[in-house]
């Protein structure tokens, strides 16, 4: 059965990071309209009907989805694609979440303001750029320095003091589409991503997964592994901190992936929220390896208005690592041997980067997925 038969659905977006949503529009039976810039990238090639329009340019997208019919708008694994998906819903009067808080949900400076509203737990930030007053901010160092609104660990930098301070602030604000940047205090404790599904205001909690990254200063994502290490307690802690927090965000539909640092008495702060699924593999993969949940059918139902069906099936483990060196290469013919791991996908990026030249997640070499039946089995090739 083709739940989905002669659906029109738009998908904002033509990356690697698409490519799971849209064969999965199109494994239940929808057709599947894909937006994005040319760049000649697989989403192009396995979309039903490509149009060259830039993910930003909303009412370009928003007129032609008027035109085709659409049925439903979905994207996964961008924020930026996301605001694109709010507005187009909203102006079709489709399933998604209300277009006037869609700043909150992407723009990490108005989220801050909406957690001290709500009394989310999560770091002292202030919105700076290179006319900002420095020495008039309470903040304590080491801190943290950010775009406002980019992903993928792109221009985040530990510093140390005030001295340090401009240099890092102008890094973020290029990386910025608006050209400002956040200032933030600096979370001691683990790292851990959550992932979620929302329907009608009401929260799921489908995976926790640990992250590892390279530290400081940029804190790029290593690896992940499902399920994470903390305890039931602990997780449960998690879990209440996350729904209250997307409830302050206003999201109402669809995938959301919350990024949390959890100190060493057990304590959850927020660090972002994306209002989409995480990228990294981790909502494509690593969740339905890891608990059998089908989390982009799950995206595929809210994005139709119909309750998803999310309950657990098993318990595995599965994980990520990506490649930076030889090392890590070395470690995927290790896995590949491993009678208790399976090795489910690889993804080679052409030549391995220099080292240190890695300075954001897009600079990676690439990535293989493993799965097996106990957490000690994948965590040694994810850590």
């Amino acid at each position: 059965m083709l739940p989905y038969r002669g659906k029109k659905v738009a998908v904002i977006g033509a990356s690697y990071l698409q490519l799971p949503i849209i064969q999965k529009l199109q494994e239940l039976g929808a057709e599947v309209h894909v937006f994005a810039w040319e760049a000649n990238d697989v989403g192009e090639k396995q979309a039903d009907v490509f149009y060259p329009i830039s993910i930003v340019d909303r009412d370009s997208i928003l007129n032609v989805c008027k035109e085709i019919g659409i049925d439903a708008v979905c994207t996964i694994g961008s924020d930026l694609a996301a605001i694109t998906v709010n507005y187009v819903a909203n102006g079709l009067g489709l399933h998604g979440n209300p277009w006037q808080l869609t700043g909150q949900m992407v723009n990490k400076h108005a989220m801050r303001e909406a957690f001290v509203r709500g009394g989310d737990p999560s770091p002292k930030s202030f919105l700076v750029d290179n006319m900002t007053d420095l020495q008039a901010l309470p903040i304590s160092f080491p801190a943290i320095v950010k775009p406002t609104d980019r992903s993928g660990s792109r221009a985040v930098t530990k510093i140390w003091s005030l001295e340090e301070a401009p240099k890092a602030i102008e890094a973020a604000m290029e990386a910025s589409f608006e050209h400002k940047a956040v200032l933030e205090d600096y979370l001691e404790g683990d790292e851990y991503s959550v992932e979620c599904i929302a329907f009608d205001g009401e929260y799921e909690i489908l995976a926790i997964t640990q992250k590892f990254t390279t530290g400081e200063p940029n804190f790029i994502e290593t690896g992940h592994i499902e399920p994470s290490n903390l305890s039931k307690e602990t997780a449960e802690r998690v879990r209440k901190v996350v729904k209250h927090a997307l409830g302050t965000l206003g999201i109402q539909c669809g995938a959301a992936h919350a990024e949390v640092m959890v100190d060493s008495e057990g304590n959850p702060s927020i660090v972002e929220i994306g209002a989409r699924m995480g990228g990294d593999f981790i909502g494509s993969h690593l969740v339905p390896l890891s608990t059998g949940i089908d989390y982009l059918r799950a995206v595929v139902d809210t994005a139709f208005g119909n309750k998803p069906h999310v309950e657990p099936r098993f318990e595995r483990a599965a994980g990520v690592r990506f490649i930076f060196e030889e090392h890590d290469l070395e470690l995927l013919q290790s896995a590949s041997a491993d009678p208790e791991i399976s090795v489910v996908e690889t993804v080679l990026q052409g030549e391995l980067p220099s080292a240190g030249d890695v300075k954001d997640s897009s600079m990676r070499g690439g990535c293989f997925v493993i799965e097996g039946a106990s957490r000690d089995a994948v965590i040694r090739y994810t850590k």
